[in-house]
């Protein structure tokens, strides 16, 4: 998961319209960018339903399946930090094809290197790419939206269904591709590389909305920076985060492990259809909580991701299908809504001229959140059995939802 909000507010790139002859008109570029987004997206999931595959071929224990799950995670902050703001510098469009280049060097790396070093290679190069595409395809959906008189939280919505939808829609793919074909560890990957070859034509062709900078500022990483005035309320909204992408890491990393030695449900649809639903939940609650007041949603979120730990949790003691889904599902909204609302909380902490350095240090938290308890959770599941390991999961998630959430609430 990477969020939808571009971390680099503190950079004021020069908007425009720098249109050459022959390119897409803004309102057809707005499209192709959510497309190619949602296809990014989709790709960095498409593994998630694949795993046991490979650990069935290779004998790998869930904890190198987890460091090659990471591997993403790593790829995704690295990128952020270090890359996700230089289309300030150099422009969308070149950032954005750059970005679809190292996507389809990683869908060919999956076909030729799957092995577990391989696989760790083809995680990072993705997460790599998902950072800066993320970030990029962000501003840019923006721009043009407002190039077209869009309102703003059309564009916002627009990149919310692209992300999380994205990463729904990948793990379906990957379920379906892996129950009814001959080939699943080659066939999603060759239809993904001829798409990202397809979308660089495309995104050529899409009008630039920035300016390069001239002459071009020297490179410097992301900046991170913490609010001194409002020191407690940043820290809820970083765990916050780091609560949320845990529930998100382990329906990617580790809901098909849970679904087989819990439920004894080894179906490859089943391994995707699970984090389709936490994800999809997430992007639809996010989408239908955009116009409630900040207060509000923080609500919301602590309240259904209650439940869905709750649930969750007496999927795993009931060993109940049924309500190991429901329970991802409504953790997925709670948690998603809880995500944009600390983001939220944080832009409005932060000065304007800092805003973006705040919001990436909430990126840091989010991303430990994602590597961090799957990683704890993989090691636990050498000692101990699946349900008390779940169990402890949902527990601390539900711990660090109302925790953070109220001191939110009493900023």
């Amino acid at each position: 998961m990477a969020s939808t909000v571009h971390i680099d507010d503190a950079l004021t790139p020069r908007p425009g319209s720098v249109v050459r002859r022959g390119a897409i008109p803004h309102r057809g570029g707005f499209w192709i960018i959510a497309l190619a987004f949602l296809t990014e997206m989709a790709f960095c999931a498409v593994p998630t339903p694949l795993y046991a595959i490979y650990q069935k071929r290779d004998g790998f224990p869930t904890l190198v399946l987890t460091v090659i799950f990471a591997a993403y995670a790593v790829g995704v902050m690295l990128s952020l930090y270090l890359a996700g703001h230089l289309s300030d510098w150099f422009g969308r469009r070149r950032v954005i094809l750059a970005a679809l280049l190292l996507d389809l060097i990683s869908a060919v790396l999956f076909v030729v290197w799957n092995d577990v070093a391989g696989l760790i290679v083809d995680r990072l190069i993705c997460g790599l790419s998902v950072g800066v595409f993320t970030a990029t395809a962000t501003a840019h959906l923006s721009e043009l939206g407002t190039a077209v008189r869009r309102a703003p939280v059309v564009s916002n919505i627009v990149a919310i269904f692209a992300n999380l939808g994205g990463i729904a829609l990948g793990a379906l793919f990957g379920g379906v591709i892996a129950s009814y074909t001959a080939r699943p560890l080659v066939v999603p990957y060759v239809v993904f590389a001829v798409l990202f070859v397809i979308e660089g034509v495309l995104v050529s062709f899409v009008p630039e909305t920035v300016e390069r900078c001239e002459p071009r500022p020297a490179y410097r990483p992301q900046r991170i920076a913490v609010p001194t005035a409002s020191r407690g309320a940043y820290v809820a909204a970083g765990a916050a985060a780091f609560g949320a992408s845990a529930v998100f890491g382990t329906f990617t990393g580790l809901a098909p492990t849970f679904l087989v030695g819990i439920l004894g449900q080894h179906s490859h649809l089943l391994a995707g259809l699970a984090p389709f639903i936490a994800f999809m939940a997430a992007a639809v609650a996010q989408v239908f909580t955009a116009r409630i007041a900040l207060r509000t949603q923080i609500l919301i979120a602590i309240i259904v991701a209650m439940l869905g730990c709750a649930a969750l949790g007496c999927g795993a003691v009931f060993a109940s299908l049924g309500l190991f889904l429901v329970g991802g599902g409504l953790a997925g909204a709670g948690v998603g809504i809880l995500y944009r609302s600390a983001l939220g909380v944080v832009g409005s902490l932060a000065d304007p001229a800092r805003r973006g350095e705040a919001l990436a240090g909430v990126f840091l938290f989010g991303y430990a959140g994602m590597m961090i308890p799957p990683l704890l959770a993989a090691g636990a599941l050498i000692a101990w059995p699946e349900v008390p390991v779940l169990v402890s999961l949902t527990i601390l998630v539900a711990a660090l939802v109302v925790v953070s959430g109220s001191r939110m609430l009493r900023r």
